[in-house]
């Protein structure tokens, strides 16, 4: 019987967009368990840590070496009967940190109904056949581009941006900015849907020589940059931004995209959620992610690889609202009880619960030595991150020592206690119990 406690060995990923040596996050805590496939190079970018059970990059049992998805196959009670049922042997979640240091890909994740689609027409370049809802958790500053902006600002940019107006072609863009003054949702929508494509299905030597204009405009003007801006993205912003994404870049029709796009920054803890046919892209930081577990990634833009620029124009539901609308505010985790000291030194358990039945995550601060959290049974898995000090998790009579980049496997029903060592003792808690199956047990 496999004790409902392990720690797992993690893979971390090599893309040219992670940060580099040390500097990332994914590769220290990667480097933190013993691995004879992982010596930190300095100049090798590592960009993303997996933990979970897919197969392009499963995690392994430290002690036995086998991989957590044979480990849930044998003993489907390490997921619960509910969540085996639902989803197979396969964590239903698929959890990472991601450590980046450039820009990578304008994007958006399909529905299921279309990731079926994809899958079936085009295996190669859609792996798989699932969506991929996704939420972002900031573990150091992080910028991206999330959803569409206020059409009021996209106006903005279009009467004093040229080269972007030029892109989008003079009759597009007027005939945008005189439907959002007084048209309803339907019509917005379908005038941004083809502001956009126009914008998108512009040809290699039209972006080419926009970028040139739009770089030396960024370039010369600075806080006069796009007539100042906006109010959530004053002109020194859009024009640091369009020189760093240029020289990221080069002639990528992904720096006129920024226009369209609001640009987020969050602080430790802080987060977004990102439904299918979200567009955004991730510009810089270490985040958590959790997603459904799934590999597709429908691509446009600041990036080399496989581009599908018309099926991610048809696919997106050009919502659009201002960027403190798109964050996600967490809230107190209610099943965590906290030891006096905990209380005493406001230790914190939150929740980051998106609509949806794959995942959760809960996010757990421990603030001095002896603070501690126990964890109600779930009747779902869960995979636990360090990303900060140590401590010690707990599982009835198994114990483990805890630092920073060790991950550990909680299965069904265990209760889970966590208790610092050390200040700052912060762990990240991903999970999965289907609806219907939440109430304690």
């Amino acid at each position: 019987m496999q004790v409902p406690l392990f720690r797992l060995q993690c893979g971390v990923n090599s893309y040219e967009w992670g940060k580099k040596g040390n500097d990332s996050a994914a590769a220290r805590f990667a480097a933190a368990t013993p691995s004879d496939q992982l010596s930190i190079q300095a100049d090798k970018p590592y960009a993303e840590l997996w933990m979970g059970t897919h197969p392009s990059n499963p995690s392994k049992d430290l002690k036995t070496g086998r991989t957590l998805l044979d480990l849930c196959s044998e003993n489907q009670l390490l997921l619960s009967s509910s969540v085996s049922s639902k989803f197979g042997a396969k964590l239903p979640f698929l959890f990472k940190v991601l450590s980046i240091n450039k820009g990578l890909s304008i994007q958006a994740h399909p529905n299921k109904k279309l990731a079926e689609q994809l899958h079936a027409r085009d295996p190669k370049n859609y792996p798989d056949d699932n969506h991929k809802p996704e939420m972002a958790i900031a573990i150091t500053p992080f910028e991206g581009l999330c959803g569409f902006r206020p059409l009021v600002e996209i106006a903005h940019f279009l009467e004093n941006v040229g080269p972007l107006r030029e892109l989008v072609g003079e009759e597009t863009a007027s005939e945008f900015i005189k439907t959002i003054k007084g048209s309803d949702e339907a019509s917005k929508k379908a005038a941004l849907k083809k502001a956009f494509g126009a914008l998108m299905s512009s040809s290699a030597d039209d972006v080419a020589k926009g970028i040139t204009k739009v770089v030396e405009l960024a370039k010369s003007q600075g806080v006069e940059f796009a007539a100042g801006g906006v109010e959530s993205t004053k002109g020194e912003v859009l024009s640091e931004l369009v020189t760093r994404l240029y020289g990221q870049f080069g002639d990528d029709i992904g720096i006129f995209v920024l226009f369209f796009l609001n640009f987020v920054t969050l602080q430790p803890g802080e987060a977004l959620f990102l439904v299918a046919d979200d567009i955004h892209a991730y510009l810089s930081g270490d985040i958590i992610e959790c997603m459904a577990a799934s590999d597709n990634v429908v691509r446009a833009g600041l990036t080399p690889k496989f581009k599908d620029v018309t099926t991610l124009v048809d696919m997106l539901t050009y919502n659009y609202a201002p960027i403190d609308e798109q964050k996600m505010e967490p809230t107190d985790y209610p099943y965590a009880t906290l030891n006096r000291t905990a209380y005493s030194s406001g230790s914190a358990v939150h929740l980051y619960d998106p609509p949806i039945e794959e995942f959760a995550v809960a996010r757990t601060v421990l603030k001095e030595t002896g603070a501690k959290a126990t964890f109600e049974p779930l009747e779902g898995p869960s995979i636990v991150i360090c990303t900060n000090g140590k401590g010690r998790i707990s599982v009835g009579p198994t114990v483990h020592e805890v630092k920073e980049g060790y991950v550990f496997f909680v299965g069904s029903t265990a209760e889970c206690v966590l208790e610092a060592e050390g200040d700052e003792f912060i762990t990240f808690k991903a999970f999965c119990e289907v609806e219907g199956s939440k109430e304690r047990l």
